[in-house]
This record gives C-alpha cells, sequence and structure tokens, in this order.
C-alpha cells in the first residue's frame, strides 16, 4: 500500500510541473453506521451527520484526475437498547481518489481512505461519556463515488459510500467487529490556483 501511494505522488508531482491544479472546499450530508457482527451493542440504527474540507484537483491525463482530499467527518450509530443511545466518532479522514471526469461534467471515483479518530462519545439522553479508548484510532476505508461538475461555474455535487476495512472496536469493548459505513452527499466548488 505504501509503494502504491508513493507510487502515485511521485506520478502526480511529475505531471504538476506543468499542468494546472485545482483546489476546492465541499461540505455535505453523512448517513453513518456500523457493519457489525457479533453480540453486546443493542439494535443498530443509522445517524446523520456532516462533513467539510478541501480537496486538490491534479491532472494525470486529458480526463483522469489524482485528488486527495482533507476532511472532518462526523461518523457513529444510533442505537436502542434498555435505554436510547448514539456513538459519535469525528474522524479527519485523508482519501486519495482517482477520478475520471468525461467532458460533460460526469465524473466516477475511487481509492484509498485513511480517517484518524479525533473524537469518541457515547451518548444517552442524560449523559455523555468519552469512549475513544474503546475505538481503533486509525480507520482505513475503500471509497467508491460519483457525481457531476457544472464546466462553466465549477459547483458540482459528489455521492460517494465509504467502505470501512477496519475493525474500529476494540476487544476489550466490544464483543464483535464494526467498521464503517458511510454515505456522503456532498456539494462542491472547484476553483483553479496554479
Amino acid at each position: 500500500m505504501k509503494k502504491l501511494l508513493i507510487l502515485i505522488f511521485s506520478i502526480a508531482t511529475v505531471y504538476t510541473t506543468n499542468a494546472q491544479v485545482h483546489f476546492g472546499i465541499k461540505a455535505g450530508y453523512n448517513h453513518t453506521n456500523f457493519i457489525y457482527s457479533g453480540s453486546g451493542i443493542g439494535n443498530i440504527g443509522s445517524r446523520t451527520d456532516f462533513n467539510a474540507g478541501i480537496f486538490a484537483s491534479i491532472p494525470l491525463s486529458k480526463y483522469f484526475f489524482l485528488q486527495p482530499e482533507l476532511i472532518y467527518s462526523g461518523q457513529g450509530i444510533g442505537y436502542t437498547d434498555s435505554i436510547p443511545e448514539s456513538i459519535y466518532n469525528n474522524y479527519l479522514n485523508v482519501p486519495v481518489l482517482i477520478k475520471y471526469q468525461h467532458q460533460s461534467g460526469l465524473f466516477v471515483e475511487s481509492g484509498t481512505q485513511i480517517g484518524f479518530l479525533l473524537s469518541s462519545q457515547l451518548k444517552t439522553a442524560s449523559m455523555s461519556y468519552d469512549s475513544k479508548t474503546s475505538t481503533e484510532s486509525a480507520d482505513f476505508s475503500w471509497v467508491f463515488g460519483l457525481g457531476y461538475k457544472i464546466p462553466v461555474v465549477n459547483l458540482g455535487i459528489d455521492l460517494r459510500y465509504n467502505l470501512g476495512l477496519t475493525n474500529i472496536a476494540k476487544t476489550n469493548y466490544y464483543s464483535g467487529t464494526a467498521k464503517n459505513a458511510v454515505f456522503q452527499f456532498d456539494l462542491f466548488y472547484q476553483f483553479k490556483v496554479l
């Protein structure tokens, strides 16, 4: 994995010497859940939150782009057992995607993502507990996405699914495995800097 990322960044560096790099901002809606196997966590339900961040779009060819990002992402679950509770996990996600964009503005994208856990809280109606020690500090995901960028105004929409590959549940707390599953709907604005 490290060798692949080094190769991608090396290629990107060569191309960016003569290419126009675009930067942008994005924000949107998260619909989050866990892919959970095991017992002891109750009836799992999804929860909603938001994401926001910045990205760069680096041309690799006429239609292919390398897109590294830095994204804050609110994730977690809501579940009911005897008492309604929710888990709020906040991440700093760093996806590195390869994007194919047609001249019409339609695009598909895919790639890897590492997430760094910023905070984790278990909340009930009356209390809040720090659960960061029960959650792994890093989360690896595979990202699948599609979207549309309006060429004239550089505004666009992006729909993604982040499939968690890492068991984020530490064994001293959960009796099973929990992997993040996040649907994202974003609006973005891309502007030319270089």
